[in-house]
């Protein structure tokens, strides 16, 4: 399919700036050319709008996004995946036509979506979250423990959402495990969390040679270990121990950003500030989500201050209410970026994050800008986000929804 878009305004994933008016030509799934007029096919007045790259979010779970943490471990696994479809097309609506999946059962999901079964984003999976005994990933209760070999597993290690594994071998295992089933990078819990009832949020999780043996299966494939983690102890292990990406690290110290910036470390960080995505109700997990509220203005601030490499996701869990803020979290931003830089991050450099997983790359093509060449993942924004970044936060202002050269909506008539 070729089509042209006329008169656009155009971010082009890179800029402080947005074009003057241009045609964009986009031939099949590529982008074909810019500022060349003699474009054929179907045309696309794009005038009063600004054309950007489709966003992407880097921490975002596919399969836990849209129901209920009880739905997940009592609803037949069927149901759950008919659920993930539905959400998925929701939020390639709201303008993500790129997502990392940073932890569950996304691949049949994926092999969906790429084969036109369904309609949803472009996924790069981690598959089931690594986890230790205890950790961030283990949702056992207590009656199911000691483990018995002899018995299945959990309910949450049966449908993959995450993988208990204690020692190098069984971390050796596990990571293997999720590369065979089509990983592009792997996450570890390498630290305490909100939601999980067992772990204190500044527990330091694995020991540094069971978070080397999951890096070292990664490189083996070319690709890279992300980890959950809050606290200095936690990052500063998982730092030695190779991996290239950290989620979360809303408790840091200076020295540990320090860190980051120094080795060239990713930081993928959520601008959680108050309730309005993921609010738990239980006590416990209430006053470890107020600590990392507190800490998320002084993490964006050292992370600018030290120029680390930083990534947007927006880490909606367990309610589809709030998974439609996924567009609204990403303009929450603009409290420490410019509109420019928002965009950016969540264009361009979070698909050089995604281009970390090497010869893994299941979208080898650029993402994440307007050039030709680039995989043709485009929308159409009623005005100037540049000027009011709030106009990504509602979906009504995507006038046009092109991902991979097929146009998804279009209220440009």
């Amino acid at each position: 399919m070729r089509m042209s878009i006329t008169n656009a305004r155009v971010f082009d994933g890179r800029s402080d700036v947005l074009t003057e008016p241009t045609t964009v030509t986009v031939d099949g799934q590529f982008i074909a050319s810019l500022g060349d007029p003699r474009g054929d096919g179907e045309t696309i007045d794009a005038v009063g709008h600004t054309l950007i790259p489709g966003l992407i979010d880097a921490h975002w779970h596919s399969v836990l996004a849209g129901v209920s943490q009880l739905e997940i471990a009592t609803s037949d696994p069927r149901y759950i995946m008919l659920r993930a479809a539905q959400q998925a097309e929701r939020t390639l609506l709201r303008g993500f036509t790129t997502i990392r999946d940073t932890g569950g059962p996304s691949f049949p999901l994926k092999l969906a979506i790429d084969q036109g079964v369904t309609p949803g984003p472009r996924i790069y999976p981690s598959g089931a979250m690594i986890t230790q005994t205890s950790g961030h990933g283990d949702f056992r209760v207590r009656s199911e423990l000691p483990r018995d070999p002899s018995k299945p597993l959990s309910a949450f290690e049966q449908v993959g959402i995450s993988a208990i594994a204690d020692g190098v071998d069984e971390v050796l295992r596990a990571a293997r495990q999720q590369l065979m089933l089509g990983a592009t990078q792997l996450k570890v819990m390498a630290g305490g969390g909100i939601v999980s009832p067992y772990d204190p949020l500044d527990a330091t999780q694995y020991t540094e040679p069971e978070i080397r043996a999951a890096v070292d299966a990664a490189a083996n494939w070319g690709t890279y270990v992300t980890v959950h983690a809050y606290t200095p102890a936690s990052i500063r292990q998982a730092v030695r121990a190779g991996v290239r990406c950290v989620e979360h690290g809303q408790l840091l110290d200076d020295e540990t950003v320090k860190i980051l910036a120094d080795r060239g470390i990713w930081w993928c960080l959520q601008p959680f500030l108050e309730d309005d995505a993921n609010p738990m109700l239980d006590p416990a997990s209430r006053a470890k989500q107020k600590k990392t509220y507190a800490g998320t203005e002084r993490a964006y601030e050292m992370a600018t201050a030290h120029g680390v490499k930083v990534a947007f996701g927006s880490d909606i869990l367990f309610d589809p209410k709030f998974s439609e803020q996924q567009g609204a979290q990403l303009a929450k931003l603009v409290r420490w970026y410019a509109p420019a830089q928002v965009l950016r991050m969540a264009t361009h450099d979070n698909a050089s994050l995604l281009a970390m997983c090497g010869e893994r790359n299941p979208y080898p093509a650029p993402l994440g800008v307007v050039e030709p060449g680039a995989y043709a993942d485009l929308l159409l924004v009623r005005g100037d986000p540049l000027a009011d970044i709030g106009l990504i936060a509602d979906p009504t202002n995507l006038a046009v929804i092109i991902k991979d050269g097929q146009i998804v909506k279009n209220e440009i008539k």
